[in-house]
């Protein structure tokens, strides 16, 4: 008796490796998001049921703005390695292989360069906070490192479209 062979499998787009740096700071960057969530869903909920006893919790609005501004940013690098933005799929689908491919890719290198342009805007504006000595309404808490981490948020963007760009098809991060 002979066992019947298995069809061959097509290959799996292979992702980038669990311990590669870039992989890993994307990761990291989506904790730092998570926890930036759950600290504006805590921060509200406490100030909420204070006033109901006619307290609030004294900077409850500068957390959250920061928090909101941290959550926003660390999530990007993780949306943009799991390809989570939105696409014109209506548009895309209508063209040929080819010129998908030529579409993504100057979407992609349009990308980099507007990440570029706003990571070097928050790299001058942390400066330029820095310099003033700025800081929160509330708390009086300094801010300047908040448009560093936007700017580090940035970078990792463009890391990934680079990574897309160079590896097409090859997934870097699996939902």
């Amino acid at each position: 008796m002979s066992r019947p062979t298995e069809a061959p499998q097509p290959p799996r787009a292979q992702t980038i490796s669990p311990r590669h740096p870039l992989r890993l700071a994307v990761l990291a960057l989506a904790g730092v998001s998570a926890i930036g969530l759950l600290s504006m869903m805590l921060v509200t909920t406490v100030d909420v049921v204070l006033r109901v006893f006619g307290h609030s919790l004294t900077g409850a609005y500068d957390i959250v703005k920061i928090a909101a501004a941290l959550t926003v940013a660390a999530a990007l690098p993780y949306t943009t390695a799991i390809k989570g933005h939105v696409a014109i799929e209506f548009f895309f689908h209508k063209l040929g292989r080819r010129g998908r491919i030529v579409v993504d890719a100057l979407m992609r290198l349009a990308g980099i360069s507007l990440f570029s342009l706003l990571g070097w805007g928050f790299i001058a504006y942390g400066n330029s906070l820095r310099e003033k000595g700025e800081v929160s309404m509330t708390l009086q808490l300094p801010v300047f490192w908040v448009p560093y981490v936007l700017a580090a948020s940035c970078v990792l963007v463009i890391l990934v479209k680079i990574y897309h760009l160079t590896h097409p098809g090859r997934p870097m991060i699996k939902p």
